[in-house]
């Protein structure tokens, strides 16, 4: 999680919400990202989504079976509904997010029969450094810093 952080802090410092992600296989970083939404003008330039994308192009194939995902906050659904297309065998995250999360607040994506791949999770893993992250950032934008 501490390198997950270091890619929210990242894009954090880019101006985007401080979300972070690192895929692991094997013990080894495979992939990395940070939310990239408004430099690329992409809704879907999630930190998960990214790292997803980098982590495939480095396994070559579209699984990611033996790999891990680590990210700050709990992941929105498209991020849940993408974690499940990769077979990701685990994912581990920060902060709770009960006004977009996926997987423990809202639509649940993983609990539903519809859903294919169902990976371990793991949550609140250094929560008050990912959630205080968020809130500093939310703070600084409502007080114009």
């Amino acid at each position: 999680m501490p390198e997950a952080l270091k890619e929210a802090r990242a894009a954090a410092n880019r101006g985007e919400v401080p979300v972070g992600t690192v895929i692991v296989a094997d013990g080894a970083i495979i992939a990395r990202a940070g939310n990239e939404t408004e430099a690329d003008n992409d809704p879907t330039a999630h930190a998960e989504m990214l790292a997803i994308r980098r982590a495939c192009a480095a396994q070559k194939g579209a699984r990611l079976e033996n790999c891990d995902l680590y990210v700050t906050l709990e992941p929105c659904p498209m991020c849940a509904a993408a974690i499940a297309a990769a077979r990701i065998r685990r994912v581990y995250f920060g902060a709770y997010d009960p006004k977009s999360g996926g997987i423990e607040q809202g639509p649940r994506i993983f609990s539903h029969a519809t859903c294919h791949h169902k990976p371990e999770i793991y949550g609140g893993i250094m929560e008050r450094d990912c959630g205080a992250l968020m809130t500093e950032f939310f703070k600084d934008l409502r007080d114009g810093s």
